[in-house]
């Protein structure tokens, strides 16, 4: 079995032997990177692979899976104007965090914890509590208080323990780290592990696989925690700087006008959180994040690709919800998130994919 590579702080620099449970850095409590540089395999070395993420095993910290759903290689298809939507609701949990879930329980199989927990506003918490169970790790979600009906359903379905926190997102986040401080505890963070970015990254090696070996002129993603933008900047730059790419595309974030912290500070110019910026309730549920922990990097890694934020009103998400379904794809209120910034021409004649995150089935019509 390969050896699993170290983490480090990428604030003060602390290392951390991934052989151990510690889910933070010792130092300043922050998220944790992970020290893995890999080099992707050929375009043309990928045909006959296995047909999930674990076709890109170059690029993935883990190897030899064998908690795998088939996760991974989801369908690209045409929109309008130069733009593709990539169906990430079609994963094995119905929503795009079956990419990184998975690695986390393959990780927590080589750590042997006593057990797992997670906190989540529905998809990230439904995914573990899956791959827990496929792994038969025992396992506890901690959610807030007004999650949708049918993630708390589909999350207890897979066996995990529910604990609903009552307040916001911050607080489940809360709960769930006290939690992961007890002996024996591992942490599935779809926020501090970095195994989860190296998991969501795989969504841009789909896109460059099949786009014949190049990537769109943009990748619109919906930003909460920023896994996926995260995770998508990793692909970028190992595609880079393995010459795959000459040409790195610009990372245009969205977030709910509602809760939108990094489009705040992103105008006003600063390199972190600005001030306390007031929250409301949001259709777009799954990326109403008022702090998230990776936010220096998230506003870093738009910055350097020559990217922007977008924000969307609600009635933007209602609309682009509709508007999907009207062309057979119903998606869940957050999913639509991307498609309502860029509808109605933001882009101009660049090219474009945006994610279509979650399933419709799991949160409903967004109301009229």
């Amino acid at each position: 079995m390969t050896p699993l590579p170290d983490c480090f702080c990428p604030v003060d620099g602390t290392r951390v032997p991934m052989g151990s449970l510690a889910w933070c850095c010792p130092v300043c409590r922050g998220p944790l990177d992970l020290d893995f540089a890999p080099t992707p395999a050929s375009l043309k070395s990928l045909a006959g692979r296995v047909n999930s993420l674990w076709r890109y095993a170059e690029c993935l910290p883990l190897s030899s899976p064998s908690v795998s759903l088939g996760e991974g290689r989801t369908p690209l298809v045409p929109l309008k104007d130069g733009v593709s939507a990539k169906l990430d609701f079609l994963m094995p949990t119905l929503s795009f965090k079956d990419r990184g879930a998975v690695l986390l329980a393959e990780l927590a199989l080589r750590l042997r914890p006593g057990r797992v927990v997670a906190d989540s506003s529905g998809n990230a918490g439904t995914a573990v509590a899956a791959y827990c169970a496929r792994a038969q790790l025992p396992c506890t979600v901690y959610v807030p208080d007004g999650t949708s009906a049918k993630k708390l359903e589909q999350i207890g379905a897979h066996g995990a323990r529910l604990e609903v926190v009552p307040g916001d997102r911050e607080a489940a986040a809360r709960a769930a780290r006290e939690a992961a401080d007890e002996e024996g505890t591992f942490y599935a963070s779809h926020v501090f592990n970095p195994y989860f970015l190296h998991g969501t990254k795989t969504y841009v090696h789909e896109l460059w696989e099949d786009l014949g070996g190049r990537l769109p002129d943009v990748i619109v993603v919906p930003v909460g925690n920023g896994t996926l933008l995260l995770g998508a900047s990793l692909a970028i730059a190992e595609l880079h700087a393995a010459g795959m790419i000459d040409r790195r595309p610009a990372l245009y974030a969205v977030q709910s006008a509602a809760v939108a912290p990094l489009a705040h500070a992103w105008h006003e110019g600063a390199d972190d959180l600005v001030g306390v910026t007031p929250a409301a309730p949001t259709f777009a549920e799954g990326i109403a994040i008022p702090r998230p922990p990776r936010a220096r990097q998230i506003l870093r890694a738009v910055r350097d690709s020559g990217g922007t934020f977008l924000t969307v009103t609600e009635d933007q998400l209602r609309h682009a919800q509709r508007d999907l379904a009207s062309q057979g794809l119903y998606v869940e209120s957050t999913g639509v998130a991307c498609w309502a910034a860029v509808r109605e021409g933001a882009l101009g004649a660049r090219t474009a994919v945006v994610p279509l995150c979650g399933a419709g089935l799991k949160t409903g019509l967004a109301d009229s």
